[in-house]
């Protein structure tokens, strides 16, 4: 809880207010017991006319109101007060995702990303608009009501204290029970929450491979285990309410027998005295009683809480930028690796110990088997994951000095799976724009993309919607629109993840032709597959297994980097 209590001093104003508040709900509370009962005496003790208690009940009406307003505003002020909470939790997670966005793709599901940022964020409210506001008000009211009881009659007083100590003890009890039991819960959410999406994105593949009715049973098994986890939340929620009642009605039980006794038998009290502190003795207890049902569901925030904040401790390295302006003079800057790596934590290192020099307008092609880090390198030098070791230089300058704004305006990186957002084309390609765009700029970069005839046989042409994802275009067209955002842009330094894999011969010639016309004048670096991509490279980086294992042209590699040797035999088919 000291962390959840660490975000409420933030909201000073609502603690005030809620403080406040508390104060003059206990006063009231006495007041309406000290006219309730004086209209009560005057009327049946005093035998008082009905015009006579008519201030009274006005006075007693005033307070019930009084009464009303003071729980709504500390009911408003915990809401207020648990949704700026909210909103600044998830503009964290939502800071710390986008930081690096690469990172959070890596640990976990999307599924469990998305509910932790709204099912777990959502489950910290009954702790802020439910169980502060009560624990505050409770800090204060029964403590007005004892001192008030304590000056009427002592011994109901001695009786309050001895036995108003066994509510908070026994929610301490339960609490520890709910605080497993809703950490539980949230982990079979967020669990259950990752399986169903996962499912859902991958339904195609399922269906094909058979395992359809398989993986029914897999979501099947995890929404019973919520099932479960709920309902011994639940169990627990009723027991606790069951025994806070118990507790309850015995402690008031025992003070209306001990003056009934004092009344009737001793005839040591007045009525007065009797009939008020048996009308405050309930409001003791019935706030005591609150708070033990706030504290439940403020427990039960718990599991989400260690949800969300193991989500914010976990420790992603943030790419950082500075505040210099990179002066480009229309070419991108000299990029200098040095000794430069990236490791995925627990996984191990994906580069290690990279150091090669780009100068302005060459063309750079990383090469290496599969899982050699060609991928992450191309991460790197994009400013997209943040080095774990090394520099990445900028003109000789840390690139984090300079601004992010900078050095994305005049970079494009296209990859082999370009992500297109549901929308027009017209809309897709003018993302790529630095700033606002006209529709002939559109139309020209599609035309270079080699996009435009394939949008003018379109019923609505550039205004034609496409699904998420891109669905709805091949992946060649997929490939198209994002060269035309790329000359949009007109960028000086490109990346490319080969593009071109995986197309048809027809679709690849006509790529490679937008792309040799896209790259003229600027710095191109490739991770290639391909040998004619290899060959024409000024210089080529040869990574194995995360090192830099060869650096310099086709030639160079041939006579001095025997795995380079073997790697263009292999790909050109000879057998040696």
């Amino acid at each position: 809880m000291k962390e959840l209590n660490q975000f409420a001093k933030k909201q000073r104003l609502s603690i005030m207010t809620l403080y406040g508040t508390s104060i003059l709900m206990g006063g009231v509370v006495v007041g309406q017991a000290y006219l309730l009962v004086s209209v009560v005496n005057s009327m049946f003790i005093e035998n008082l006319e009905f015009r006579e208690i008519l201030p009274m009940l006005g006075a007693l009406l005033l307070i019930l109101t009084g009464r009303a307003i003071l729980s709504y505003i500390n009911g408003r002020t915990g809401i207020r007060m648990a949704s700026n909470v909210k909103r600044d939790l998830r503009n964290r997670l939502l800071m710390k995702w986008s930081n690096n966005p690469l990172q959070a793709s890596i640990h976990g599901q999307s599924g469990q990303k998305v509910s932790t940022m709204m099912d777990a964020v959502d489950g910290l409210d009954g702790y802020y608009s439910q169980y502060l506001p009560q624990r505050i008000q409770t800090t204060l009211v029964p403590l007005i009501l004892l001192i008030t009881i304590f000056t009427e009659h002592v011994y109901t007083g001695l009786i309050m204290v001895v036995t108003a100590p066994f509510i908070p003890l026994f929610m301490a009890i339960i609490g520890v029970m709910t605080k497993k039991k809703s950490e539980k819960q949230m982990d079979k959410l967020t669990a259950f929450s990752g399986k169903f999406l996962d499912t859902l994105q991958g339904l195609v593949t399922l269906k094909l491979l058979g395992r359809g009715t398989r993986q029914k049973e897999v979501i099947r098994s995890s929404s019973l285990d919520f099932r479960e986890a709920t309902m011994a939340v639940l169990k627990t929620a009723f027991l606790s309410s069951l025994m806070l009642e118990f507790i309850s009605m015995l402690s008031i039980g025992l003070i209306a027998l001990e003056v009934g006794l004092r009344l009737v038998v001793f005839e040591s009290i007045s009525f007065y005295t009797a009939f008020f502190v048996l009308v405050l003795a309930p409001e003791f207890y019935l706030s005591l009683k609150e708070l033990g049902n706030a504290f439940h569901t403020g427990r039960g925030s718990m599991g989400a809480a260690k949800k969300v904040l193991e989500e914010l401790q976990e420790k992603d390295q943030p790419v950082r930028w500075g505040e210099k302006e990179i002066v480009s003079n229309g070419n991108t800057p000299t990029i200098e690796l040095r000794n430069l790596g990236f490791s995925y934590g627990e996984k191990g290192y994906a580069v290690e110990g990279i150091t090669a020099v780009i100068p302005p307008g060459s063309q750079v092609a990383i090469v290496g088997q599969s899982g050699a880090g060609k991928t992450t390198l191309l991460h790197l030098i994009a400013g997209l994951l943040e080095p774990s070791g090394g520099d990445l230089l900028l003109n000789g300058r840390p690139k984090s000095e300079y601004r992010e704004k900078d050095w994305f305006d005049q970079l494009s990186y296209i990859s082999q799976n370009p992500y297109l957002f549901s929308g027009t084309i017209a809309e897709n390609i003018a993302i790529g724009g630095n700033g606002s765009v006209t529709r002939e700029e559109i139309e020209y970069a599609a035309e270079k993309a080699g996009i435009s005839e394939m949008i003018a046989g379109l019923e609505k042409g550039y205004e034609t919607r496409i699904g998420e994802a891109g669905r709805g275009l091949s992946g060649g067209e997929k490939q198209r629109i994002a060269i035309a955002r790329a000359f949009l842009k007109g960028p000086s330094l490109i990346l490319f993840d080969e593009p071109t894999t995986g197309l048809d011969l027809r679709t690849e010639q006509i790529l490679q032709s937008s792309l040799e016309e896209l790259s003229k004048g600027a710095t191109v670096i490739t991770v290639a597959h391909r040998l004619h991509t290899i060959r024409k490279a000024d210089h080529i980086l040869l990574l194995d297994k995360g090192k830099a294992a060869g650096l310099g042209n086709h030639e160079e590699l041939m006579r001095s980097v025997p795995h380079y040797r073997d790697m263009v035999t292999v790909q050109r088919g000879v057998r040696v």
